[in-house]
């Protein structure tokens, strides 16, 4: 029977949590853990309600890598799926090691003290993985996670060579605040106000954040979006070991509202990640603003719309020029409905789940620390057509590609 031991109990950890109970075959004893055992209570409460399953939970330090060691001997999980902060995400390696456990995440390391995102700390633990026979999987969420599979099985069965890469995150949802994050509002914030790098002929190029934008039309009726390119992790691992894409991109959508929020915050200084003293007390405001924010966790039963996330791909095949779409959409309620959670954590969860699963059926089990797009995307894409993530691919011809401006 498999075990596995799940670390954070947000949003994210709250799906991943339903989603492994829902598929008993693969995922046998379950426990959830946090630094706050009322939240694990929680979702297992809501877990037992829906799936009929009851699931373990535990109280842990995920920055203490000892302590963590011994939940996981405890347990006897061979598997620990981190939904923790990224900032955790190290000392969870490190634990796993120490227990003889594989581990995977669905974002890449981030020291906390600055907003650096980049893999080169998960990297480092290749030969540790590879020499204890364990397996590290990065960034099983949807971006990173289902974009980069996309990616890996455009090139498998679409393309010979990939030359461009336009990754489009699409947030079609309305939660009715005034303003909220959908993710984590510390990591969200750090991310949008980062500078943006993208890929262009060998090197990423470095410009000022949300410095361009433009219109996108998302398929099937989710409306038409004001898209802003950023960076996000995935674009390093993708252009690393896929070395023929000439550029690539990263955009996602953000509300006029959203951006007027933000750029007050940013003004007064609720953004900063430095630590300031008051009354005597030092606080990161960042952190402060985390405090205040709607809980991510509490948005989907408000939330209605839905999300559009796909990639645009271009190269060649049988040498002639070829160009796709390739994207799932996903419905805000629906998703509440079934694991009490928004589109978000939902579209994070679930590939979480998935990649889980591809390492406990021993289809992914290969020592060593691997990210996603390393690896056969046949039956992960074949799961998210089963487990809630449906996906279509398109052909474009060129005036479609032209259309859509990012090519």
């Amino acid at each position: 029977m498999n075990k596995v031991l799940i670390i954070g109990a947000g949003g994210v950890g709250s799906v991943v949590a339903h989603k492994c109970a829902m598929v008993p075959e693969v995922f046998g004893e379950i426990t959830l853990a946090s630094r706050t055992l009322s939240k694990c209570d929680a979702i297992a409460a809501e877990v037992l309600a829906r799936t009929g399953r009851t699931i373990a939970t535990a109280k842990v330090d995920a920055d203490n890598a000892e302590e963590t060691a011994a939940l996981i001997r405890q347990t006897g999980a061979k598997l620990l799926i981190n939904v923790a902060l990224p900032y955790q995400d190290l000392n969870l390696m490190d634990a796993c090691l120490l227990a003889g456990c594989d581990y995977m995440d669905t974002a890449n390391y981030e020291p906390l003290d600055v907003a650096k995102f980049e893999y080169s700390w998960q990297w480092a633990y290749q030969e540790k993985f590879k020499n204890a026979g364990l397996t590290a999987l990065l960034g099983s969420g949807f971006d990173p996670g289902v974009t980069n599979v996309y990616t890996a099985w455009a090139l498998k069965h679409h393309f010979d060579e990939i030359h461009t890469l336009d990754i489009i995150d699409v947030n079609g949802g309305n939660h009715g605040k005034a303003f909220a994050t959908n993710f984590n509002p510390e990591i969200n914030i750090r991310e949008v106000t980062a500078e943006c790098r993208h890929w262009e002929n060998g090197e990423f190029v470095e410009t000022a954040p949300m410095s361009r934008h433009q219109e996108f039309v998302c398929p099937d009726g989710v409306g038409t979006y004001e898209i802003y390119r950023m960076y996000h992790e995935e674009l390093e691992s993708l252009v690393k070991h896929i070395p023929t894409i000439k550029r690539a991109q990263f955009w996602m959508s953000f509300s006029p509202n959203y951006l007027k929020h933000l750029e007050v915050l940013q003004n007064v200084g609720m953004t900063r990640i430095d630590p300031v003293v008051y009354n005597g007390v030092e606080i990161v405001p960042l952190q402060f603003l985390k405090a205040v924010l709607p809980n991510p966790g509490d948005l989907g039963q408000t939330t209605k719309g839905k999300t559009c996330i796909g990639n645009i791909i271009t190269g060649v095949k049988d040498g002639k020029a070829k160009a796709i779409y390739i994207y799932n959409i996903c419905d805000h309620e629906e998703c509440f409905a079934e694991v009490g959670s928004q589109a978000i954590s939902y579209t994070t969860g679930v590939p979480a789940m998935i990649g889980a699963k591809q390492i406990l059926e021993q289809l992914w089990k290969t020592p060593g620390v691997w990210n996603i797009e390393q690896l056969d995307p046949d039956l992960f894409m074949a799961d998210l057509n089963v487990h809630g993530l449906p996906w279509q691919v398109v052909e474009l011809t060129a005036e479609q590609a032209a259309v859509l401006k990012v090519i």
